[in-house]
């Protein structure tokens, strides 16, 4: 079942150690099938090194039970698909607990859009959540974070700003598959540490124009974008 999109959630994975990304089993990508209602995601725990395509596990969107795979899957299952629920298309979710986009999370700080590399994949500042309150968290922790994102997200088109902090966690990052996911993952991790180095530099540096911004961004995704090849 799902052979295609179990491989290519399988590769989303391993590129978020590619990417440098994921220590030790610090990670997972997921992929929605919207025709099915069905979701693949990362078994929980297992080793990168070790993991096949035939290991990623199917669940069902709605209900959130395996449908398929001998492992259970990722504890950040639910998360996902929340996400999946939330925000309107998106076909692919990744979490990771990479160095600097995780320290502005620990932080509790959004990271700010500081240049041109930033607009370029970001259409905006990436925000930080609230923290989970204690009730949340010792309820369903893991649905509940998903609801916390797709609260900061609200009015935002998810396309557009394809990341979101989680406040003294990490990372959540989404795409139009599990690939774009991992490689908006790499893109946020970037971002991060430019923005780091920056503040480092000059902590009163402001952000860039809306101009700019705006300029870079529709560029390369707007409805006349004219960056690259057609």
């Amino acid at each position: 079942m799902l052979e295609n999109l179990k491989r290519d959630v399988w590769q989303a994975n391993l590129d978020l150690v590619k990417y440098g990304l994921v220590s030790f089993t610090w990670g997972n990508v997921s992929g929605l099938e919207p025709d099915m209602g069905l979701v693949v995601i990362k078994p929980s725990g297992v080793a990168y090194g070790t993991m096949q395509p035939q290991d990623m596990v199917v669940v069902s969107l709605e209900s959130g039970e395996v449908v398929e795979g001998s492992y259970r899957p990722s504890t950040d299952t639910p998360t996902h698909l929340e996400l999946y629920r939330s925000l309107k298309g998106i076909r692919g979710v990744a979490h990771t607990h990479s160095l600097y986009s995780t320290a502005f999370a620990q932080a509790g700080v959004e990271i700010p859009v500081l240049g041109t590399t930033h607009a370029d994949y970001f259409y905006g500042s990436v925000s930080c959540t609230r923290p989970l309150l204690s009730t949340e968290i010792e309820g369903d922790y893991e649905v509940e974070t998903g609801k916390v994102i797709a609260a900061t997200m609200k009015g935002i088109d998810p396309l557009h700003m394809p990341a979101v902090l989680v406040a003294e966690h990490g990372p959540f990052i989404w795409g139009k598959s599990a690939g774009d996911a991992a490689v908006n993952a790499a893109y946020l991790e970037e971002v991060a540490r430019l923005a780091w180095m920056t503040l480092s530099l000059e902590p009163n540096r402001s952000e860039i124009s809306e101009a700019l911004l705006c300029k870079h961004f529709l560029r390369k995704h707007g409805t006349f974008a004219y960056y690259g090849q057609k």
